[in-house]
């Protein structure tokens, strides 16, 4: 399955940025890969099931290439497939909740935590990563949208 979206990854796990045309996904990818993450796809994400899950990579015709709004399309050299960890709706600030609760998004049957993220926040590059962290138990977040007791927020 082909998903329209931005994805990139830390440390080998994939998030999928979503949104709609004009809002960030781009920008948010290459301002991962500045932070070090590494460029999985930008404009399309081929989706796959394999046996850990869901792997994410470019269709071939884009790997490697990301679009940077009023500059063109670069080559960054490279892309690479990794498995899915989370996924990242873009929505501007006013449009997130303060603590809410977990969510998951279901795709080829298979539960991701899912998150909202304010792409011109400057914080925006530092959430997805600690996201990441915790999805793949390197860092732990006691409440909130990848929490495991949201009711013991106050």
């Amino acid at each position: 399955m082909q998903v329209h979206g931005s994805c990139c990854a830390w440390h080998g796990l994939a998030v999928l940025l979503r949104g709609a045309p004009g809002s960030g996904k781009s920008d948010l990818a290459l301002r991962l890969v500045d932070a070090g993450f590494t460029l999985v796809a930008d404009d399309r994400v081929d989706l796959a099931v394999t046996e850990g899950g869901i792997t994410a990579s470019a269709p071939p015709a884009l790997a490697g290439l990301i679009e940077v709004r009023g500059m063109g399309v670069f080559d960054l050299g490279s892309s690479v497939s990794a498995p899915l960890g989370l996924v990242a709706d873009l929505a501007p600030g006013g449009e997130t909740e303060r603590l809410p609760e977990p969510a998951r998004e279901e795709i080829f049957g298979v539960a991701l935590p899912a998150i909202r993220v304010d792409p011109a926040a400057p914080s925006a590059v530092a959430r997805v990563r600690l996201a990441l962290d915790v999805v793949a138990g390197r860092a732990a977040s006691r409440c909130g949208a990848l929490g495991d007791a949201p009711q013991s927020c106050a």
